[in-house]
């Protein structure tokens, strides 16, 4: 219906940079303005970072509350050594907290790694 060529259509699939032309005729048979999906990609693409800014900034905030929060155990137990453990399990505790929090937050396994791992796992030989 577009008018292109089977192996044209496969290249754009596949992610290749396809020529104007091409996404006009793919435009047309789908009754989309191609100038409108760049918009949605674009504001989604924005939302993401935004999203990830925020995020970024919820982080640096809890880790300078646990900073802080350290920082009287800490005096508290260089004056007086039978308070190491309490501070020690602060500070472990603050680990574990701040731990759970970037993996929720950080895309650790996202994408990339997946695919690395679907490709070691089924690579041809």
């Amino acid at each position: 219906m577009s008018g292109l060529s089977i192996r044209t259509i496969q290249r754009i699939e596949n992610g290749e940079n396809a020529s104007l032309e091409s996404l006009k005729s793919l435009a047309a048979v789908f009754e989309i303005n191609i100038a409108d999906s760049d918009k949605k990609e674009e504001m989604e693409q924005v939302r993401k970072e935004e999203e990830y800014v925020q995020n970024l900034k919820g982080f640096y905030k809890l880790l300078a509350i646990a900073l802080s929060s350290l920082l009287v155990p800490f005096i508290l137990a260089v004056n007086d050594s039978s308070l190491w453990s309490v501070f020690l399990w602060i500070l472990l505790s603050w680990g574990v907290l701040l731990g759970i929090f970037s993996l929720n937050i950080f895309d650790f396994f996202g994408e990339e790694w997946k695919r690395k791992m679907v490709k070691k796992k089924f690579k041809k030989k």
